[in-house]
C-alpha cells in the first residue's frame, strides 16, 4: 500500500477512535450532568408537562396545578392561601430552583422518584403519577399565629410536645409563592422580593437565628438543677445584685432595679427575669456545662432537619468569664431560631423528653400508599430528669400567673412561659427583639402545645418593646387554637 495512503488511513482511524471515545464520555459520564443542568430547558419542560403532586394541610391540598397558555411549559404551580403557608411550602417555580418542602420533595411531587414507579411505568418507561406530601401543620393553629403576628416582623412556631409534630410555622412579613411560579412573570417578583428591606423570602421561623435573650435562662436553670448546683427552684441562690462581672469593672444589672433579685431563687429569678442570678449561675457552672445542656436541647446541631434544614442555633465556645455571664442571659454570641426555643419548652412540657420536631407526617404515592412515615420514625431523647422538668414547669407557671408573662394567661388551661427581650445593635442602639416561649395544657381535654414567638420589629415605641407586651399575646392566641376541642 502506498505509504501516504497508509498514513492517511491510520490518521483517519485515530480520528474515528477519538470521536468514539468522546461520544462515549459524553453519553455515559457527562450525560447526567447535562441532564441535571439548571439551564437545560428540557428539564423544566418535563417537570411541568403534567400536574404536580400536592402538599396537604389538615386533609386539604394547599397546592395545585393550572394549565398555561402559549408556553412550552404545560402547567404551573398554584397555591391556596399562599402567604399563610409560604414558610411551610416554599415555592415551585418554572424559573427558579424550588425551596422548602417543594424543593425537598421535588422528585415525589413531579413523579420522578423511583419509589413511585409501577410495573407499567417500568415496562413503558413512562413518568409515574406524582406523590403527595402530608404535613403535620394544623390549619387553625397556623392561621391563629399568622393573624396574631399581623403586620409585625417576626415568627411563631408551635409544636405538639408529645409527638414532635409542628402544628404551625409562620414567618412575617410573608409573600405569595404564586408570584414566582410563572417563568414569564417570576423575574419581576423575584427582584421586588429580594430588594424588599423586610426580607419576606427569609423563613424567620426556621432559618434566622437571633439572640434569644432571657428565654435562654431556662437552659441555664436546667443545667444548674441537673448539675446539682441548686437542689430546687425554690432554693435561694448566691447572687449579689448587681452582679460584678468577674475579671471586669462592669456590673450586670437588671431591667427592674426594684425587683427582688438579690439571692433570688430560680423561681423568683425567672418570675422577674433577674439577669444577676443567671449571669452568675452561668459563671458558677462554667461554659462547658451550660454548653452541654444547650446542645442536649439542640443548640450547635448543624443538621437539624424538620425536614427543612433549620439554621444552627449557637451556644459559643472559648468565652472568658464576663462573656460566659452574658451568655447566661441569652446575649453575647448566643443565637437561636424560634424552632429551637420552642423545642426547649416542648421538652420541659413532655416531662424532660424531646420528641424530634417534624413538619411532614408522611409522604405517599398517588394511591395513598405510604413511602415515608415521619410520625412513626420520630425519635425521642431525654434532655433533663422528670423532676427538673416538673420544677421548671412550675416556675414557668409562676412567670405567667404572677410574673413577667401575664399576657399569656389562658382560661381553661395551665400555662407556663418565659419572656425575653434581646439587645439589638451596638450598645443596644436598635429596637430590641421581643421573645416569648411557653407551654400549655388544656384542663378539659389534656391537649398540650409548646410555642415560641419572636417579634423582630413592630410599630411599638422602644419603651414598650417586651416579651410580655408584644410576643406573649401572639403565643396565647396560638395556644388557644391548638388546645381547642
Amino acid at each position: 500500500m502506498n505509504r501516504t495512503i497508509r498514513r492517511a488511513s491510520v490518521f483517519t482511524l485515530l480520528l474515528v477512535f477519538a470521536l468514539l471515545v468522546r461520544a462515549t464520555w459524553v453519553q455515559f459520564y457527562e450525560g447526567r450532568a447535562l441532564a441535571d443542568d439548571n439551564d437545560n430547558r428540557r428539564n423544566a419542560i418535563e417537570t411541568y408537562a403534567e400536574p404536580l403532586g400536592n402538599i396537604v394541610v389538615g386533609g386539604e391540598h394547599i397546592t395545585g396545578s393550572a394549565r398555561t397558555k402559549g408556553s412550552d411549559l404545560a402547567y404551573k404551580r398554584t397555591y391556596t392561601d399562599g402567604p399563610l403557608y409560604a414558610a411551610v411550602t416554599g415555592y415551585a417555580s418554572q424559573a427558579y430552583a424550588p425551596t422548602q418542602l417543594e424543593g425537598i420533595y421535588a422528585d415525589v411531587l413531579n413523579g420522578t422518584d423511583p419509589r413511585l414507579k409501577t410495573v407499567t411505568d417500568m415496562v413503558t418507561n413512562g413518568r409515574s403519577a406524582p406523590g403527595n406530601v402530608v404535613t403535620t401543620v394544623d390549619p387553625a393553629v397556623q392561621k391563629a399565629a399568622y393573624e396574631a403576628l399581623g403586620d409585625k416582623k417576626g415568627a411563631a412556631v408551635a409544636v405538639d410536645p408529645e409527638t414532635g409534630r409542628i402544628l404551625a410555622a409562620v414567618s412575617t412579613p410573608s409573600y405569595d409563592p404564586a408570584s414566582l411560579t410563572d417563568a414569564n412573570t417570576a423575574g419581576e417578583a423575584w427582584t421586588r422580593l429580594n430588594e424588599d428591606p423586610d426580607k419576606p423570602l427569609t423563613n424567620r421561623a426556621l432559618r434566622q437565628p437571633l439572640p434569644p435573650g432571657s428565654t435562654f435562662k431556662l437552659v441555664v436553670a436546667a443545667a444548674a438543677l441537673e448539675d446539682g448546683l441548686y437542689s430546687s427552684v425554690d432554693e435561694r441562690t448566691d447572687s449579689p445584685d448587681p452582679y460584678p462581672l468577674p475579671d471586669s469593672s462592669k456590673d450586670l444589672t437588671n431591667e427592674n432595679p426594684s425587683a427582688p433579685c438579690e439571692n433570688a431563687s430560680i423561681r423568683v429569678a425567672l418570675q422577674y427575669s433577674c439577669n444577676n442570678v443567671f449571669g452568675k449561675m452561668a459563671v458558677d457552672l462554667g461554659q462547658d456545662k451550660v454548653r452541654d445542656m444547650a446542645e442536649k436541647f439542640g443548640f450547635n446541631d448543624e443538621k437539624q432537619d424538620v425536614p427543612v434544614r433549620a439554621y444552627t442555633s449557637v451556644y459559643p465556645s472559648d468565652m472568658d468569664r464576663p462573656q460566659t455571664a452574658l451568655s447566661g442571659i441569652g446575649q453575647f454570641d448566643v443565637t437561636a431560631t424560634p424552632l429551637q426555643i420552642a423545642m426547649v419548652s416542648a421538652a420541659l412540657a413532655n416531662d424532660g423528653e424531646l420528641v424530634s420536631p417534624h413538619m411532614v407526617s408522611r409522604v405517599t404515592d398517588s394511591g395513598g400508599d405510604v413511602l415515608e412515615d415521619h410520625d412513626e420514625d420520630a425519635s425521642t431523647r431525654r434532655i433533663v430528669s422528670s423532676s427538673t422538668a416538673e420544677q421548671l414547669r412550675s416556675a414557668m407557671q409562676t412567670v405567667v400567673n404572677e410574673g413577667t408573662g401575664t399576657n399569656a394567661r389562658l382560661s381553661g388551661a395551665t400555662v407556663g412561659g418565659k419572656t425575653g427581650t434581646a439587645q439589638h445593635g451596638e450598645n443596644n442602639s436598635k429596637t430590641p427583639y421581643a421573645w416569648f416561649t411557653s407551654y400549655a395544657e388544656s384542663d378539659a381535654n389534656g391537649k398540650k402545645v409548646a410555642v415560641a414567638v419572636l417579634v423582630e420589629q413592630s410599630d411599638a415605641a422602644r419603651s414598650e418593646v417586651s416579651g410580655n407586651g408584644l410576643a406573649a399575646p401572639i403565643a396565647r392566641e396560638t395556644m388557644r387554637a391548638a388546645l381547642r376541642d
